[in-house]
């Protein structure tokens, strides 16, 4: 689903480096065109990506400014098109053509290697001649101001395709993917970046390094706020700015679905919880919890979403609904622009509600008395409590 539905699945990046001086929709423009999307409809060519408009993925002229530029924001979309033969087909046609080709050479056993090779790219090209290319659509949207990318593609695959043609066609700026410690660095006040650090089991800035040894921060920041879900102690702050006023009170918890692991082996708890025991059980036996889903209220808004705790990857991200208001005088583009506004609105207040949480925890987890504290949670969960480095 895109930016715009109620419900989207996202990961965000942080935009580093400077961007050049001078109008920034006139200098987006020109970059966006000289990569955008090209069709393959008419052609074999197996896949295609580019950028296209957010709100008409038939359009990558970026010839109209409001398409694009939606200040603070640039807004586009990645759409890759893309042929595909099964392989059980190609696997029957390159059988007949092998037929052929040695009905046609009968002093040979069989195919030659190279003329093997030969025959499976002609007989994959005229079959993805015959195929039409499946589009996917990706929406991006550019925070200027705050340099926050937020990206609807949550796939490792797809993300890396972004990320290269991201570098193509902004040279000079890199994106560096918003994971647990670079998020926690986020939230932090300054003065508690040096106890941060201190953490840090990573030895490079390298991003795959700094997610794989700092699996420590989703999985404590789970299981902290399993444990005040257990013991009803959920109500929190607004501590971030954003959208809400600072000091609000909001409710968050864990419920619905929480996946266990241990290594290879995963335990999934579905279903609304009541005294979470088979989570209990699992934690218990070792496992840490790898995704779980996180419920946030405020008032009458509530927001839910699905965290992956290894790369804080955003899955399900419901916000309540946005339902402008339509006249007789408000063309379509204007209600675009409205809609997208107040999308961005409650997707941020969200946002916001889920970094005063990440604060809240980090508070308790840099603390001097943290192992204190730790049995103490131990004892919230009505388990025993297990030695963590």
């Amino acid at each position: 689903m895109g930016i715009l539905a109620n419900t989207v699945s996202f990961r965000q990046y942080q935009v580093l480096g400077d961007m050049p001086a001078g109008d920034p929709g006139e200098w987006a423009a020109a970059l966006l065109a000289k990569h955008a999307f090209v069709p393959i409809d008419s052609g074999s060519e197996e896949v295609s990506s580019g950028w296209v408009s957010l709100d008409d993925p038939q359009d990558a002229t970026f010839a109209e400014r409001r398409d694009f530029l939606r200040p603070p924001n640039l807004v586009f979309t990645l759409r890759r098109d893309q042929r595909r033969v099964p392989a059980a087909v190609l696997r029957r046609h390159l059988q007949q053509a092998e037929e052929n080709f040695l009905a046609a050479h009968p002093g040979l056993q069989r195919v030659p290697k190279d003329k093997r090779e030969e025959l499976r790219e002609t007989v994959k090209g005229a079959l993805l001649a015959r195929t039409l290319p499946t589009p996917s659509l990706f929406d991006a949207v550019w925070d200027l101001d705050r340099g926050l990318l937020t990206f609807t593609g949550t796939s490792t695959a797809i993300a890396d395709i972004f990320e290269g043609l991201f570098r193509q066609t902004f040279e000079g700026l890199r994106l560096v993917a918003l994971h647990p410690f670079a998020r926690a660095r986020a939230v932090l006040p300054a003065k508690l970046h040096p106890l941060l650090e201190e953490q840090n089991r990573a030895t490079t800035d390298a991003v795959l390094e700094q997610i794989q040894e700092n699996t420590w921060l989703g999985a404590d920041f789970l299981h902290w706020l399993l444990a005040h879900s257990i013991a009803g102690r959920n109500s929190f702050r607004v501590r971030r700015a954003g959208p809400a006023l600072l000091d609000e009170a909001f409710v968050a918890f864990l419920d619905n679905r929480l996946v266990l692991a241990a290594g290879p082996q995963r335990v999934t708890v579905a279903g609304p919880q009541d005294h979470y025991s088979e989570a209990r059980i699992a934690l218990e036996a070792g496992k840490e919890i790898a995704e779980a889903a996180i419920f946030m209220e405020k008032g009458e808004d509530a927001w839910k979403t699905t965290l992956k705790a290894e790369s804080f990857v955003f899955g399900g991200f419901k916000a309540p609904g946005v339902k402008p208001e339509k006249d007789e005088i408000t063309d379509e583009k204007s209600e675009q622009e409205a809609i997208f506004y107040e999308r961005m609105h409650v997707l941020a207040e969200g946002l916001q509600l889920f970094d005063s949480l990440l604060l809240a925890f980090l508070e308790e987890r840099l603390a001097s008395d943290w192992a204190q504290r730790r049995r103490q949670l131990q004892q919230m969960l009505g388990i025993e409590e297990i030695e963590k480095s």
